[in-house]
């Protein structure tokens, strides 16, 4: 692999809902929510969702501070995982959170 390579991501939106937060039989805490991020070009624009999941000290500022609608920004690491379910591989993509500083909300 070449030591160029990076796998670095920065997102600014809005939450499409309220974070949802869980904790592994270890104590680790683990939370999720989606980003409404636009995109824009000459002749149109739109919305992408993005898949955001925090870690630890991280997952629990986000589920404790994090409402639908906040504008956030978020930086991390584009991951895929894979699971098996009724016979069928299923995949996600994921950006797992390094940072994430809340920027207000929807309306202000």
């Amino acid at each position: 692999m070449s030591k160029n390579n990076t796998n670095h991501c920065i997102f600014s939106g809005n939450l499409g809902r309220d974070p949802e937060i869980r904790y592994l039989d270890d104590g680790t805490a683990v939370c999720d929510f989606p980003l409404a991020v636009g995109w824009k070009t000459k002749t149109k624009e739109g919305t992408e969702w993005v898949n955001c999941v925090a870690w630890g000290k991280l997952a629990e500022i986000c589920g404790e501070y994090l409402k639908k609608g906040a504008f956030v920004i978020v930086e991390g690491q584009q991951r895929t995982r894979s699971w098996e379910k009724d016979g069928q591989k299923h995949y996600k993509t994921e950006t797992v959170l390094d940072k994430m500083e809340m920027a207000g909300t929807r309306e202000g």
